[in-house]
């Protein structure tokens, strides 16, 4: 199996308040929104977040409704500096995000991070990290 994902899909218990939040509040383009069902984000080259309503992403998996949650699960954007980091936080919270860490220098290898929380409860880490970054390819590089 090669080693890449292309879809990130993540139940969502109110589709309506994660398009609102997404679309109208931070202004992504759906690349396909079927109402009542699912919307999809390209959030990077060959990688799409799936937003699925929650009742019909448990019917999908074979479960019982009201089953499906996330856990431990960050996703993160690292951005260009300090400065944007605040920014793209005051975009997050002005669109209905809740702001569960402000801005701050992180504990640990120079990193400038916040976390928010979507109207659903998906968290996002706001970085800026100067220990790697994102080369031409698209690669994550480190160091």
């Amino acid at each position: 199996m090669k080693q890449q994902a292309h879809f990130v899909t993540l139940a969502t218990a109110d589709l309506d308040a994660a398009r609102g939040f997404y679309r109208d509040g931070l202004g992504w383009e759906p690349l396909m929104d079927v109402p009542g069902e699912i919307i999809f984000f390209q959030i990077a080259p060959g990688l799409v977040l799936g937003l699925f309503d929650a009742e019909k992403f448990d019917r999908d998996l074979g479960r019982r409704a009201g089953t499906t949650g996330a856990s431990g699960v960050t996703l993160s954007h690292n951005v260009d500096g300090p400065e944007e980091v605040e920014w793209t936080v005051d975009a997050m919270a002005r669109a209905g995000a809740k702001v569960l860490k402000a801005p701050q220098q992180g504990e640990f290898g120079g990193i400038f991070h916040a976390h928010v929380e979507d109207p659903n409860g998906v968290v996002w880490e706001i970085a800026h990290n100067p220990g790697w970054h994102v080369d031409d390819t698209g690669r994550v590089v480190f160091g």
